[in-house]
C-alpha cells in the first residue's frame, strides 16, 4: 500500500508541476498588453518557460528512464494551457491573450539527447539543457507572428487596474535587448543547464524516500 501511494503521490507532483507551469505561462502570457516592454518582456518569458519545461520534462524522463517522456510532460502542460486559453476566452479576454508557448520540439529534443547518449544523465543535463535554452525563444518567436497584433490588442483591451511599475513607458533601446531570441537563447541555455541538474537531483531523492 504505502509503494502504491508512494506512486501516486510522484505522479501527482508531476501534475502539479504541469498546473504551475500553466499558471506561469498565464502571467508571464500578458506581456503582450505592455507593448512598450514587448522586448524586455519576452525574454523573461522564454527564459521562465524554458526553466520551468526543463525542470519539469528531466524530472519525470530520469524517474521513468523511458525517452520519450519528456514529450509526453510537454504534450501535458500544453494541453492545460489551451484549456486555460478557453477559460480566458470565456471571461471575455481575446483568444490572443495567452500565448501558449512552442514546448513539444524542445521536450523532443531532450528526448533525443537523453535516447542518443544511452540514457546517461550528464549528458542529458549538459546537452539536454543547452538544446532546451536555445531552441524553445527561436520557436516561441515563430509563434507569435500567429496572434494578432500587441499594439491593437492592448489599445482595444485596456488595462485601467494596470499598477503604476508597470505604467508602459517610452522604451530605451539598448544593444542587448535588440535581439530578444538571442538574449532569451543565450540565458536559457546556460540556466536550462542548472535547471536539468535539478531534476535529475529531484529524481534521486524521489527515490529515496519511495524505499524508505
Amino acid at each position: 500500500v504505502m509503494v502504491w501511494l508512494r506512486r501516486c503521490t510522484h505522479y501527482l507532483f508531476i501534475i502539479v508541476v504541469a498546473v504551475n507551469g500553466t499558471l506561469l505561462t498565464i502571467n508571464a502570457g500578458d506581456y503582450i498588453f505592455y507593448t512598450d516592454w514587448a522586448r524586455t518582456s519576452f525574454v523573461v518569458f522564454s527564459i521562465s518557460q524554458t526553466l520551468m519545461l526543463t525542470v519539469g520534462a528531466v524530472y519525470y524522463l530520469t524517474f521513468t528512464g523511458v525517452p520519450g517522456t519528456a514529450t509526453y510532460y510537454a504534450l501535458i502542460i500544453t494541453v492545460y494551457t489551451w484549456v486555460a486559453k478557453g477559460a480566458w476566452s470565456s471571461l471575455g479576454y481575446p483568444y490572443d491573450f495567452i500565448v501558449t508557448p512552442v514546448w513539444l520540439p524542445s521536450a523532443m529534443l531532450l528526448d533525443l539527447a537523453y535516447w542518443a547518449t544511452k540514457r546517461n544523465k550528464h549528458s542529458l543535463i549538459l546537452f539536454g539543457g543547452v538544446l532546451v535554452g536555445m531552441s524553445l525563444p527561436l520557436f516561441n518567436m515563430v509563434n507569435l507572428l500567429t496572434v494578432a497584433d500587441p499594439l491593437e490588442t492592448a489599445f482595444k483591451y485596456p488595462r485601467p487596474t494596470l499598477p503604476p511599475y508597470m505604467t508602459p513607458i517610452e522604451p530605451q533601446v539598448g544593444k542587448l535587448y535588440n535581439s530578444p531570441v538571442a538574449l532569451g537563447a543565450g540565458a536559457g541555455a546556460v540556466l536550462a543547464v542548472t535547471m536539468a541538474a535539478l531534476g535529475c537531483k529531484l529524481t534521486t531523492w524521489t527515490y529515496r524516500w519511495m524505499a524508505a
